[in-house]
């Protein structure tokens, strides 16, 4: 009896660590931050307000699904002035799209860490960006560093061309807890 209870017991634990369970993400444990260049120097920023989840089939982290909304309006950088131009018609154009998302699409083990692709929607055009990362799942506990470029003009962000870079540096840390 024993027996068969302690089987029961462990074929359960091992059916509820292989199930694919939803992690919330927020701005408090998701950090998506950029860097944009010119000539004569650089701006950092970032968004304060994230809503997502992630998700996993067990440890499997090559079946990590992963699907963020982005508030655009809640964008700050290093200079309040800046902050109020990127918000304008000739950056995020914040009135008519407030909303950006970010979906993975495809998740390959690389050399180094992971290799995410994924879908970015901004100022309502899509386009595909691939994320190198470092990533670790423990259970409810998801840890995600990724640095990569992407070029602003494709998704029709052309303002102060020839005077500001056109790749912008973004980062992205998620760090949630069990």
């Amino acid at each position: 009896m024993i027996r068969a209870l302690f089987a029961v017991t462990l074929a359960a634990l091992l059916v509820s660590t292989a199930v694919a369970h939803d992690i919330k993400l927020t701005g408090e444990n998701t950090k998506i931050t950029f860097v944009g260049k010119k000539p004569d120097g650089k701006h950092t920023g970032g968004f304060k307000t994230v809503t997502g989840t992630a998700k996993a089939d067990g440890t499997d982290l090559t079946t990590l699904k992963i699907d963020v909304s982005i508030d655009v309006n809640s964008l700050f950088s290093d200079d309040e002035k800046l902050t109020g131009h990127l918000k304008s018609p000739d950056f995020f154009d914040v009135k008519n799209h407030p909303k950006a998302t970010f979906k993975v699409t495809k998740v390959e083990k690389a050399d180094k860490g992971y290799t995410l692709t994924g879908e970015l929607t901004m100022l309502g055009k899509t386009k595909p960006v691939v994320m190198p990362s470092t990533v670790t799942l423990d259970g409810h506990a998801l840890t995600l560093k990724s640095d990569f470029k992407i070029n602003r003009t494709d998704w029709g962000m052309t303002f102060g061309k020839g005077k500001i870079d056109e790749d912008v540096a973004l980062k992205v840390e998620i760090s949630t807890k069990k």
